[in-house]
């Protein structure tokens, strides 16, 4: 159940998209409101998609965070959090992300999945979303938490729309039957150095769980993942910090490469 009204919502959505939208610092909002609950957070994220999309923003994919077993001890939490992708928020492949539209951007290396039929929960498992998906393609989330100093509890950062703000997809696109999911190596590069290097069982063990817990997670709200969506899994790496001038290549085993830079 909630414990805010309606004006809440709209009022702490307002506040949280006007500061990812200028690119400013908040604190977490649960220092005001901390009888705030998870349902509470989600309405907020929501009601930013709604506050998007009737300005005639597209919402062209769905993101897991905090899918990793140690992010979520680090952090306290017993499961992951979801967020949107809106259309701006894609950037080429190999293209310049502005430093100065962000605030304290990181880069995450990710798979996403591709589904041809839906995905409904209660009850998804990876082998539903084994058989949905189309095809598996390499991305890189770029996170920006609007709290000052990326420093969050799970409510704050899921009304906070997850952190995401930019990504990067594109590469090879595979099968899921020709890769090895859970084996799947990553190797990240800044400016030419190795920073991360990781494999697709970072992520809830088998990348495919964090689609189905999205689908779980989704049903709790009545929604569902359409057929045709694209969807970011999570962090197979830690989150690299990104300071204006750096570049980053982040090769992805039999799938290519995705780089980009800060300008």
């Amino acid at each position: 159940m909630g414990n805010l009204n309606k004006e809440q919502i709209a009022k702490l959505a307002e506040h949280l998209e006007t500061a990812e939208l200028e690119a400013f610092e908040v604190t977490k909002i649960t220092d005001e409101f901390p009888e705030m609950t998870y349902q509470d957070a989600f309405d907020i994220q929501w009601e930013i998609r709604r506050r998007k999309e009737a300005r005639g923003t597209k919402i062209v994919g769905m993101k897991m965070g905090l899918t990793s077993w140690a992010k979520m001890a680090q952090m306290g939490v017993e499961q992951p959090c979801y967020g949107f992708l809106a259309d701006y928020f894609s950037v080429p492949e190999g293209g310049d992300i502005k430093h100065d539209g962000l605030i304290h951007p990181k880069i995450e290396a990710e798979l996403a999945f591709v589904t041809k039929h839906e995905l409904t929960g209660p009850g998804c498992h990876i082998g539903d979303v084994l058989r949905a998906t189309d095809f598996v393609m390499p991305a890189v989330e770029v996170i920006d938490s609007r709290y000052k100093d990326f420093k969050f509890d799970l409510k704050s950062v899921i009304a906070d729309n997850s952190s995401s703000s930019r990504f990067i997809t594109g590469g090879r696109m595979a099968d899921v039957a020709e890769l090895d999911l859970k084996n799947l190596g990553v190797v990240m590069e800044v400016n030419g150095q190795v920073v991360q290097t990781g494999a697709g069982a970072a992520v809830l063990g088998h990348p495919a769980a964090s689609v189905a817990m999205l689908a779980n997670m989704l049903g709790e709200r009545g929604e569902s993942i359409p057929a045709g969506s694209f969807i970011m899994i999570g962090a197979i790496t830690a989150a690299v910090q990104m300071n204006k001038g750096d570049s980053f290549v982040v090769r992805y085993q039999g799938l290519g490469s995705l780089s980009g830079r800060f300008v």
